[in-house]
């Protein structure tokens, strides 16, 4: 038997990401939705026979004895109160990144999904699920003791981003905007790699008003393990290349991964210099069918649910506070000019 899963906010990713991704799974079957305006809610339920209930409120979907998980693809301010719910009725829930519009709102998620680990609270945070997380800590531990990194992602601004009209892109009430919608993605790779992040000073600008805050940030960051690097982040720029990066340095070689779009994502380990006559070479990996949809969250997701076992979950709410948390430490380093600011933890 598969799961029955009810469908919170019927919007473009929920159409576009979500319902194929239910569709195919063999865990997990599109079973009811819900949002504000019921005609788009309807809309949404048109597309797949096996949604057969519509409901006229958030309370309903929670109360719904028939629903295993609760999809929530909600304004991430309305997280908090989604969560409340699904504690009160007993639901499992996969929440949409960032995890919270600010802080506060996530220390208490991750404060609710500590005090009852009964139920599984995800994120929907697929960066998370990368194969190229497993391929560069691989590729480190040949490369001696690690020092520094540079994380790269920049591009030029796309005017056709079907989210520009959308009222949480225009007007985001989620902390940095732009920055903590998609800055969280690269932030589950930089440490799903090199671990958490201690401390950071950035200088954060708004390029476009379209972005609704500032787009753009350039920061220096110091690791919990020592290690130190850049991190810089935005889209907003204008005729330029989309050029992403990942290289990381050791004393016995590097790693540089270069994810941009257009070709495929390669890995080059190379290996020698810790001293005169270190052996030395060079190897090139291409990361083939990486996981750039959500089909492979919700495998492990519901792999997890099935099974009772949800140590594969990598996404959980303590990571997503982290990758926020980052977001909120850049921002309060750029307001104090670049001041060296430490990374809250829950």
């Amino acid at each position: 038997m598969t799961l029955n899963v009810a469908i919170v906010g019927t919007g473009i990713f929920a159409t576009n990401q979500h319902l194929p991704t239910l569709q195919k799974s063999k865990y997990f079957t599109p079973y009811s939705c819900y949002n504000r305006t019921k005609s788009k809610a309807e809309a949404f339920a048109s597309k797949d026979p096996s949604i057969s209930k519509i409901y006229d409120s958030l309370e309903e979907v929670f109360e719904d004895p028939k629903v295993d998980l609760v999809d929530a693809l909600l304004p991430v301010q309305l997280n908090v109160d989604a969560v409340k719910l699904a504690v009160k009725h007993k639901k499992n829930i996969s929440l949409e990144k960032p995890i919270a519009a600010n802080l506060d709102q996530a220390k208490e998620i991750v404060q609710i999904s500590r005090a009852h680990p009964e139920l599984t609270i995800a994120i929907a945070e697929h960066w998370c699920y990368f194969k190229s997380i497993a391929a560069l800590k691989s590729a480190i531990d040949q490369i001696g003791n690690v020092y520094s990194f540079t994380y790269h992602s920049t591009g030029s601004f796309n005017f056709n981003n079907k989210y520009l009209a959308t009222t949480w892109r225009q007007n985001p009430e989620h902390i940095g905007g732009f920055l903590s919608d998609g800055g969280v993605h690269q932030l589950a790779l930089l440490t799903g790699v090199l671990g958490e992040i201690k401390t950071v000073s950035a200088h954060t600008r708004q390029v476009r008003k379209e972005s609704g805050d500032v787009d753009i940030l350039y920061s220096l960051a110091e690791m919990q393990s020592g290690v130190i690097g850049t991190f810089t982040y935005g889209s907003a720029f204008g005729n330029t290349s989309k050029s992403c990066y990942f290289q990381i340095l050791g004393d016995n070689g590097s790693v540089f991964f270069d994810f941009s779009p257009g070709h495929n994502e390669k890995l080059t380990l190379k290996v020698g210099g810790k001293s005169a006559d270190a052996e030395s070479f060079v190897k090139e990996t291409e990361i083939e069918n990486e996981y750039r949809s959500t089909e492979r969250e919700f495998e492990v997701l519901g792999e997890s649910l099935t099974s009772g076992d949800r140590s594969k979950i990598i996404a959980t709410p303590e990571v997503a506070f982290h990758h926020l948390a980052i977001i909120d430490a850049s921002l309060k380093s750029s307001k104090a000019g670049g001041q060296v600011t430490p990374v809250e933890r829950p």
